[in-house]
């Protein structure tokens, strides 16, 4: 791995799958810790169908129904083996740990196949696997604390681990995009509460991707620019909505955010994906994620809850990306007030029209007075 300071090894799990340790330290033997849990062989199924209507896949799984869902603190599936009590991580210590989610949106088998007609009997059902892979990110061995107090050091570990992970998915032939990213929070829908990540490796590129991509094209025949490029540069004349900006990166509030708190952040050198950041990348960002998630925290009197989505670019079927694409962060929270969330509405749900309650510029202002002491500027 590019930093040399982290150590990863992997193991299986009882029911076969893959459980990968970022270790900062040597020989912790960690991957040959035995998982001794009498589990099934693990085999879900998936399925995606495809909507006409917007040219979209929608993935089907229900074995997710039964799911894990908010379980007492000392009955967590992410905490370490300890005590006799035995989770998903069979080693008594971890510092960050990756494994195959036990109830998948999308397969761990892999497979491109094409899609399959419409059926006779059902001519509306235009259906394909639901292959790919979707992967659990715990950040820390800690249940009762979050990202947002994790060290420079460990988010730097974090930062190994999805870019590590981005580059071993977009390698595999059944997956087109990489999606690492986080949920904090039960307004959000979380169901467990331990600080923890999800990486998804899709067999599509999902619609939002799709519809960056297509503006960029749009943009570069228009004008000959890179879209990324120029929308970072007009932030940055403007000013006004900047939040932070360091050496590395810079992080803004939208010009037309969605979100009542919501931050873009982007590499100053524009690159299309995490493994292509290089070292001195990796390191401000970790100091600067921290910054902009205890800035959402300290908006309000209780912790934000947020989604933290990494944009990077598609990858064709040698997992080479989409070059112009820029890869960034994408940090919001749903809080619009103490007390009140922004809930998605019969025109965001409906129409997919978003109505904003906050100016952006306002929401910068206070999110630049929200920052650590001492944080980028």
């Amino acid at each position: 791995m590019r930093n040399r300071q982290i150590f990863r090894s992997s193991g299986r799990l009882a029911d076969g799958r893959e459980i990968i340790y970022y270790d900062e330290s040597p020989d912790t033997g960690r991957a040959a810790a035995k998982d001794r849990r009498p589990l099934d062989p693990f085999t879900p199924a998936a399925e995606l169908r495809y909507d006409p209507l917007l040219g979209e896949w929608v993935a089907l799984a229900a074995h997710r129904q039964n799911r894990t869902f908010l379980p007492p603190p000392d009955q967590c599936p992410l905490d370490p083996t300890r005590g006799g009590r035995h989770t998903e991580i069979p080693a008594d210590d971890y510092d960050v740990v990756v494994f195959e989610n036990r109830f998948p949106s999308l397969t761990a088998a892999p497979g491109t196949a094409p899609a399959a007609p419409a059926a006779p009997a059902d001519p509306a059902i235009m259906r394909r696997p639901g292959a790919g892979r979707c992967e659990v990110v715990c950040f820390t061995a800690d249940h009762d604390t979050s990202f947002a107090d994790l060290s420079p050091r460990r988010v730097r570990t974090v930062i190994e681990a999805w870019a590590d992970r981005s580059a071993a998915l977009a390698a595999r032939p059944d997956i087109a995009h990489v999606y690492p990213f986080e949920n904090r929070g039960v307004e959000i829908g979380v169901t467990l509460q331990h600080p923890h990540g999800q990486i998804y490796g899709y067999p599509f590129v999902p619609p939002r991707i799709a519809r960056m991509q297509e503006a960029a094209r749009a943009h570069r025949a228009r004008t000959g620019g890179n879209l990324f490029d120029d929308v970072v540069a007009d932030e940055r004349k403007a000013g006004v909505r900047v939040v932070a900006e360091g050496e590395h990166w810079v992080a803004f509030v939208p010009a037309a955010a969605r979100w009542p708190y919501e931050v873009r952040l982007f590499p100053l050198r524009r690159v299309p994906s995490l493994p292509m950041l290089d070292d001195a990348q990796r390191d401000e960002l970790a100091r600067i994620h921290l910054d902009l998630l205890r800035a959402f925290d300290a908006l309000f009197d209780t912790p934000a809850p947020y989604i933290s989505a990494w944009h990077q670019a598609p990858v064709d079927t040698s997992g080479t990306p989409d070059a112009d694409f820029a890869a960034h962060l994408q940090l919001f929270t749903l809080r619009r007030a103490p007390g009140k969330l922004k809930y998605l509405a019969g025109s965001e749900s409906g129409m997919a029209a978003w109505i904003n309650d906050i100016a952006p510029e306002d929401a910068a202002r206070r999110l630049r007075a929200s920052l650590p002491s001492g944080a980028a500027s």
